[in-house]
Order: C-alpha cells, then sequence, then structure tokens
C-alpha cells in the first residue's frame, strides 16, 4: 500500500486537489478555512492516469490518498483554525506515515513560512519524497507563478510543479510525478 498525503496551509486546495485525483466529490470543498477538519483516507480504485502511460499503482487497494486539515493560517503563522495541539500531532503523525507527501501552495499567498518548517523537517529528518505544487495560477499572472517557482526553489531546494484545478494545467504532470514517486516507493 502506498500513501499520499496532500498537506498546505488553509484553503490552499487541498480537497479540491483530492477530488480531481480521484474523479469525484470526496472531500467538502469550500472557501471557509478550516472545512476539513482533520484526515480523510480514501482507497484510489482507479487514478486518473495520463493517456500512454501505464498504470504503476497495479490493483485498487494498493493506493492511499490523505487529505489533511490545514496546518496553518495562511496569512498568520499560527496554527490552523480547527486544530488544538493534540490535532496537530496528530496530522503531523499521519503525514510521517506517508510515503508520498504533496505540499501545496497557495500562488494568492505564497509559501508559508510554517509550512517551509515543516517541509524541511519532512525532508531532512523523515526522508519523505516531497512534490511541491504551486496551486490556483489560474488566479495570477505568469510573473508571479515564475517569481514563486524562484523562491520555492531557493528555499525549499524543489522544483515546484505549477497547477491549476479549474483549467487542469499542470494535472498530467502532477500525476506522472506521483506514478514516478509511487514505483520509487513500491520498491523499498
Amino acid at each position: 500500500m502506498i500513501k499520499v498525503a496532500i498537506i498546505g496551509a488553509e484553503n490552499v486546495g487541498k480537497s479540491t486537489l483530492m477530488n480531481a485525483l480521484l474523479g469525484g466529490k470526496v472531500s467538502e470543498v469550500e472557501d471557509l478555512p478550516g472545512t476539513t477538519k482533520g484526515i480523510i483516507r480514501r482507497r484510489f480504485g482507479k487514478l486518473k492516469i495520463p493517456k500512454g502511460m501505464k498504470n504503476p499503482f497495479g490493483g485498487a487497494d494498493e493506493f492511499v490518498l490523505i487529505d489533511t486539515a490545514g496546518l496553518f493560517d495562511p496569512k498568520l503563522e499560527l496554527r490552523g483554525k480547527v486544530l488544538s495541539e493534540e490535532r496537530f500531532r496528530e496530522l503531523i503523525e499521519e503525514i510521517v506515515s506517508a510515503d508520498i507527501v504533496i505540499h501545496m501552495v497557495d500562488a494568492t499567498v505564497g509559501l508559508h513560512r510554517g509550512m517551509e518548517k515543516l517541509h524541511h523537517m519532512l525532508k531532512m529528518r523523515y526522508e519523505k519524497p516531497i512534490i511541491v505544487v504551486i496551486n490556483k495560477i489560474d488566479l495570477v499572472s505568469r510573473e508571479r507563478v515564475e517569481e514563486l517557482r524562484k523562491i520555492i526553489k531557493k528555499r525549499l531546494e524543489q522544483e515546484p510543479l505549477a497547477l491549476s484545478l479549474v483549467t487542469y494545467e499542470g494535472f498530467n504532470e502532477l500525476l506522472e510525478r506521483i506514478a514516478h514517486m509511487a514505483m520509487y516507493a513500491g520498491r523499498h
């Protein structure tokens, strides 16, 4: 079984991504911070795989997607509004148990300092493979996306993927990265 955790600050698009990956409404999606109160786990029946690409996940029970509550308030350095200290620790434990982490950054807000610290902890201490996604690129200029890409590359030492869950720009590339990491994770 391969577990993928979707993490980010509040309202970054985690639940929308989960629904897009599953091809249906599984997680509640609202503009209100704290819509996802804890952890939502869903086994993939089938991941939407790009045409011409072999499905790396094999059977339906080998892949689990985890949607998490917003870990931080997007405007402040505070924990997410719905998270007590205990719930925050539970979420971190769930994320640490994942094989792959998708770290989402809201293009309209930028890289959150708390998420940056968490990213480094997951990468260095737990050696988690992380896919960084700049979401909501349909709401900002190309210059803003490029500026964020440079900031993320410098601060997180990773090449982020630009994504819009409105136009689906970058969606196939995200699936390919997940598939690539899943094949690697499956060998260990």
